[in-house]
């Protein structure tokens, strides 16, 4: 679910400051599109929202999240918006923050 890997080589680029700078910064954005998308954007409007939200999935290694967000943009230049898995989506950010915030800060700086 989290790329642990990522996350680490991303502390060490920027230290531990900026990193939890750069963590804020990211879930209130990804929070900001989540929102978006629950209150329903235009079929248009989707891929390049999911888009967004992959690039910031990938920069702080939420893998599986960023993969969902992967196969919707696919999708949606395929024409095909109404098959993706929102809920899906949704329920994959929810336990990737859940996951990410319990163990972040247990980790090593």
């Amino acid at each position: 679910m989290i790329d642990w890997t990522r996350v680490n080589c991303l502390r060490d680029e920027v230290g531990a400051d900026c990193f939890c700078e750069i963590v804020d910064l990211f879930l209130e954005e990804v929070d900001e599109g989540i929102d978006r998308l629950r209150n329903g954007v235009a079929p248009n409007a989707l891929g390049p929202e999911l888009h967004f939200l992959k690039g910031c999935a990938l920069n702080l290694g939420f893998s599986e999240f960023s993969q969902l967000c992967q196969t919707g943009e696919v999708r949606c230049k395929a024409g095909e918006q109404d098959k993706v898995d929102m809920t899906g989506l949704f329920q994959c950010y929810d336990a990737s923050r859940a996951s990410f915030l319990s163990s972040v800060q247990g980790r090593p700086a």
